[in-house]
């Protein structure tokens, strides 16, 4: 009778849906040592990319192109590499949080319209541009995780501007 009642009110359902989410979270968890080989990789890659893409940049006709890509590319690769040392959801978490969100909204914009304007629009000028930006909005992100940096950055800034 218990067991008839427990799956007429829907809590056996939830008592095996919770199951599932644990077997699942269970067997995604990584160990500490694959998670550090996975940044590394990563991290390997994305670099990879990056040397590649300023190195296509000496070929004719295609260059800028091949640039345009391995860099991003190589960007995409470098922020996906933090993705395993925290895990994904709680970089997302830390990328939407209130001392990050523009930097990162800017950053993630800058990846998009970079690959527009060189696929889409084919303006290579502006194509720079967003690359150029990318770079900025990369670091100002990465300096973020460095507490007081941008602080001090800002006030040094200021100073010189005085």
């Amino acid at each position: 009778m218990d067991k008839l009642k427990s799956v007429l009110s829907g809590e056996e359902a939830r008592r095996d849906d919770r199951n599932i989410i644990q077997q699942v979270n269970q067997a995604s968890t990584l160990g500490w040592g694959t998670r550090i080989k996975g940044f590394i990789a990563c991290f390997v890659v994305g670099a990879a990319c990056t040397v590649l893409g300023v190195c296509a940049l000496f070929l004719p006709k295609i260059g800028i192109t091949l640039f345009i890509v391995f860099y991003t590319f190589g960007n995409i690769c470098a922020l996906c590499s933090t993705m395993f040392l925290m895990g994904p959801m709680k970089q997302l978490k830390r990328m939407c949080d209130k001392t990050r969100a523009l930097a990162t909204t800017i950053m993630l914009t800058c990846l998009v319209l970079t690959l527009c304007a060189a696929f889409w629009w084919k303006n290579f000028g502006l194509a720079l541009l967003f690359v150029i930006l990318q770079v900025l909005s990369f670091t100002w992100y990465s300096l973020s995780y460095i507490p007081c940096v941008r602080e001090a950055i800002m006030r040094m800034l200021a100073m010189f501007i005085k």
